[in-house]
């Protein structure tokens, strides 16, 4: 129905997460007949994102730069490191603006089924950062997934093994949440993680 050209672009929009045909096809016909100057833009900048941004070799979340900015930043606590499942966790955890240590961003979870394991993960760049002097902690954040509660338990074990305190981040009850609209999977999390007042 559409030229080459344009059925090319439909189809490279159905790459981003949520994104059907119809929705790609709105976007592209938006781009091509609304907005061709906004088009250039995002073409020239997500070329470039592609050619520039790379994973920062000490914490692998995304940078552009040799190291990332909090990998560079000598004020961050080197004694405690916060493990992701991914950059946006990054941007969420430094949103709040409450820790002040550095990441290492797994970029997944364990997931056998889907072929992921331990090397998939950077697991033995961990290693390397769990052998520094300087690293006194470890705070897990993965997701609350079944995966993600492997990957910590995975993880748990291997700082233990090192000697260090490892510490997983609360699951519950979201600030401002009504606990009749809570499913009862969370709430039973909420229970058991509990800590005295």
């Amino acid at each position: 129905m559409f030229s080459p050209l344009i059925d090319q672009l439909i189809q490279s929009l159905r790459v981003l997460p949520g994104v059907g045909p119809k929705s790609a096809q709105r976007m592209a016909l938006q781009l091509l007949e609304h907005n061709r100057e906004g088009a250039a833009r995002l073409a020239t900048a997500l070329n470039n994102a592609v050619e520039h941004v790379g994973r920062c070799p000490q914490c692998r979340t995304l940078s552009e730069e040799a190291l990332c900015s909090i990998c560079a930043n000598p004020r961050r606590d080197a004694a405690m490191v916060c493990v992701v499942e991914s950059p946006a966790d990054v941007i969420a955890i430094e949103a709040a603006g409450t820790y002040s240590g550095r990441y290492f961003v797994l970029h997944g979870r364990l997931s056998p089924i889907d072929g992921i394991g331990p090397s998939e993960l950077g697991m033995d760049q961990l290693e390397v950062l769990l052998r520094s002097d300087a690293l006194q902690e470890v705070v897990i954040a993965t997701n609350p997934s079944m995966e993600g509660e492997a990957t910590a338990h995975y993880i748990a074990e291997k700082v233990k093994a090192k000697g260090l305190k490892v510490s997983r981040i609360a699951h519950g009850v979201p600030l401002g949440g009504e606990l009749e609209y809570i499913d009862g999977g969370t709430l039973a999390h909420a229970l058991s993680s509990r800590r005295e007042l």
